[in-house]
């Protein structure tokens, strides 16, 4: 059974909520409080839903049977070292508005995208359709890397559940249907593409759980959580991260430059305290494999 559990409201991520309702996954939970790998074979009714499962879904990473609930990770295992990053490029229609409005330059930081190549370093990223579609070329440049994975985090970043940082919301029965029209709009960049989701606020319940099961997919979540929503420092971000990483950690952080301005000049300090605690990156789909 998928155990619940409470998520205090951070006087940061509720500004962040508040600031353009693009407040995503460093509403946490601190790590100490969390379950440490949490999932789920129960079966649930299926509704109906025109996207499932690709055929052939067992070797795309983070497939699971189609008509369970869908399962929630936090972690790999505990062994070996090696670590994922994982990048949220969240998308709201609030956030189209200050783009078209001159409000805001960009949410693609392409600095963090220089800076993962040019130190060879795999990354996840888990992107909403309406950021896809704004960014096309970026997404291209993100598929078109072999280190890199893609991931599911819904199409226009609305929250499912009640009381989620004031995120736009959506209905849980609309869930399928938009967690399916994403995977179709990432679907032609190619790449190493998997069935692995997050949830925007990383907000979920047994309902919404359900709902996923026509689609097969794994719900991950994060032990690490960066903190890098409007943050205006970056050094706290470096101490978020390198306080809590341990072997088979899941790291979340944001690639949308103007909601997370100081990515990326946390990121390289990062990548250096991971090099001394003898950590070594990895794609989500081998850190959860425990490869």
């Amino acid at each position: 059974m998928i155990r619940q559990w409470s998520r205090p409201l951070w006087g940061v991520l509720v500004a962040a909520a508040v600031l353009g309702s693009a407040a995503c996954s460093a509403s946490r939970v601190p790590p100490t409080e969390r379950p440490a790998f949490v999932g789920s074979s129960e079966t649930t009714a299926a509704p109906s839903v025109s996207a499932t499962a690709p055929q052939g879904a067992s070797a795309v990473p983070g497939a699971t049977r189609v008509g369970t609930r869908a399962p929630v990770v936090d972690h790999g295992p505990r062994r070996g070292n090696r670590v994922a990053l994982t990048f949220d490029a969240d998308m709201t229609d609030a956030m189209l508005a200050s783009l078209r409005a001159g409000r805001v330059t960009s949410y693609a930081n392409l600095r963090i995208l220089d800076l993962l190549e040019r130190d060879e370093v795999p990354a996840t990223f888990f992107l909403t359709g309406k950021w896809v579609q704004r960014y096309p070329d970026v997404t291209k440049r993100i598929a078109g890397n072999p280190r890199f994975e893609l991931a599911n985090h819904t199409y226009g970043h609305a929250a499912f559940t009640a009381d989620c940082y004031d995120l736009p919301s959506l209905p849980v029965d609309k869930l399928a249907g938009d967690v399916a029209k994403t995977f179709e709009v990432i679907k032609p960049y190619g790449g190493r593409q998997t069935r692995y989701f997050r949830f925007p606020g990383l907000c979920h319940d047994a309902a919404t759980l359900d709902a996923l099961a026509p689609l097969g997919v794994t719900v991950v979540d994060g032990d690490v959580v960066s903190g890098d929503p409007f943050a205006t420092a970056w050094k706290p971000l470096v101490r978020a991260v390198l306080d809590h990483v341990r072997p088979g950690s899941v790291v979340i952080m944001h690639v949308t430059e103007a909601n997370a301005a100081m990515t990326d000049e946390a990121l390289p300090h990062i990548l250096a305290g991971l090099r001394e605690r003898g950590l070594e990156p990895a794609p989500l789909s081998e850190v959860l494999a425990g490869g």
